[in-house]
């Protein structure tokens, strides 16, 4: 029996979920954090991953300890310190500033179907990822990435591509990651053993 299903997420122990959605086959590892944000199809977080306030793709792959929406403090008032827009945690007559809140809150993070998310890397708001992309271990993005690019580095810079263009661009023609469940299975022997070329030339109209 398959451990992951189409009609409910498997979201393991210690995990925090916040007004999100998740599509079929998704996976939320132990102790991640999930606030405000959509997850879809076949998409998966590994342990301890925080994500906020984004719009991921299908086939995402997330490591442990990557974080997604990083929140920026102010830098503009007088003080950096939450006390001021969380200040109910301080003073019981005062309220929580929502309109800070409200604004960090549209703050989204977009990103694409097969991409890959290493280990302990951070992804600041407002980023756009595209299809393919693939972040490395340990980076810090703070500005879009091209479909089909690996980026690395604090802050992050094009490594290299993952794809050629034109097999970058054919593959988002194909959309594979829009396939039924079945016609995924079908072709599972294809994903495995056929470069992006083959199975291009194998599948395309």
């Amino acid at each position: 029996m398959a451990r992951l299903a189409a009609d409910q997420p498997c979201i393991h122990p210690d995990c925090t979920i916040t007004e999100s959605d998740f599509g079929a086959y998704v996976e939320i590892g132990h102790g991640s954090r999930v606030a405000h944000s959509i997850l879809g199809d076949y998409s998966y977080c590994d342990r301890y991953a925080d994500i906020a306030n984004a719009r991921i793709g299908k086939f995402a792959n997330i490591a442990s300890f990557s974080r997604i929406g990083a929140t920026d403090h102010p830098l503009h008032t007088a003080a950096c310190h939450h006390f001021f827009y969380r200040s109910d945690d301080y003073w019981g007559d005062a309220d929580r500033d929502e309109e800070f809140f409200a604004h960090r809150k549209s703050r989204i993070i977009e990103i694409g179907h097969d991409t890959w998310i290493g280990a302990s890397a951070m992804i600041k708001p407002e980023v756009s990822l595209g299809h393919g992309a693939v972040v490395a271990a340990g980076a810090v993005v703070t500005k879009d990435v091209a479909p089909y690019t690996i980026v690395a580095g604090a802050p992050a810079t094009p490594l290299r591509p993952r794809q050629p263009i034109d097999i970058a661009n054919r593959l988002i023609a194909l959309a594979w990651w829009d396939w039924p469940h079945d016609a995924l299975r079908n072709a599972l022997i294809d994903f495995r053993r056929l470069s992006a070329a083959a199975f291009l030339e194998k599948y395309e109209p």
